[in-house]
């Protein structure tokens, strides 16, 4: 048996129909490389060992659930990183797919390290708390919308798949869940600097409701703010037109 740690954020699955409808939203190609995010005690993994031609990692941070795993499920043996995914480096050379029941209380932070590693990482099945599910999704022009929504949709196309509710889980969460995925562009929108482009971003949502000229305005030249689109807020602006805005920075 296993116990359940608040410290991290462990809600498991119980509800089979849906761990099978996660599995399902994964895109599967023969011989693809995939690691599951926090199994805990297999609810998920189960299914994803028998994929055929996969070759399949786990890491998981809690050694007890580690022991209970390979206690359980014989065939994952030797397929377990223990320690955090936050700390670890990739697992595999070359590309390999995430997926996941990921702790909500890092789930924000997983992104951000999906990120740094987009060049490896073709597609993602999470489940999030409901609330960020719907930040990630999130298009221009909705309240939704912020940092987040626009650092990830510069390089993934996100699907809000389905959600899933608190008595699916043991124990059942105080929050809603979500089910998103996550699929590499093609052709990402480019930019002459990170930096700026961060910058940029997370000052901009940083006074949200106040017109772009405002938070803005040591950014550009006074020419450039006259521009019509500094009478607009942040979450008015698509992805692009961050970019956009990013090549006219000082």
């Amino acid at each position: 048996m296993y116990t359940l740690k608040k410290s991290l954020g462990q809600h498991f699955l119980k509800d089979e129909e849906m761990c099978r409808r996660i599995v399902a939203s994964l895109p599967v190609t023969e011989g693809m490389q995939l690691l599951e995010v926090g199994p805990g005690a297999g609810a998920i993994t189960k299914y994803l060992l028998e994929l055929p031609g996969v070759d399949f990692k786990a890491v998981e941070l809690d050694t007890e659930k580690v022991r209970y795993l390979e206690q359980t499920f014989p065939a994952i043996r030797g397929k377990i990183i223990n320690e955090s995914f936050l700390d670890m480096q990739p697992p595999f050379a070359g590309s390999f797919s995430v997926i996941g029941n990921f702790p909500y209380n890092i789930s924000t932070q997983i992104m951000f390290r999906v990120l740094d590693w987009r060049d490896q990482v073709p597609s993602v099945v999470g489940m999030f708390q409901k609330e960020v599910a719907q930040r990630i999704a999130a298009g221009h022009g909705n309240k939704d919308y912020g940092i987040l929504s626009v650092f990830i949709q510069r390089f993934y196309r996100v699907e809000y798949l389905f959600e899933v509710g608190e008595d699916a889980f043991n124990p059942p969460p105080k929050v809603k869940s979500a089910v998103i995925r996550l699929t590499r562009l093609e052709n990402p929108l480019a930019v002459r600097s990170e930096k700026k482009f961060t910058l940029l971003v997370k000052t901009a949502f940083g006074q949200r409701r106040k017109q772009l000229r405002n938070p803005l305005k040591g950014f550009f030249n006074k020419e450039y703010l006259q521009d019509p689109i500094f009478t607009k807020r942040a979450e008015e602006l698509s992805v692009a037109d961050f970019v956009a805005l990013c090549e006219h920075m000082l």
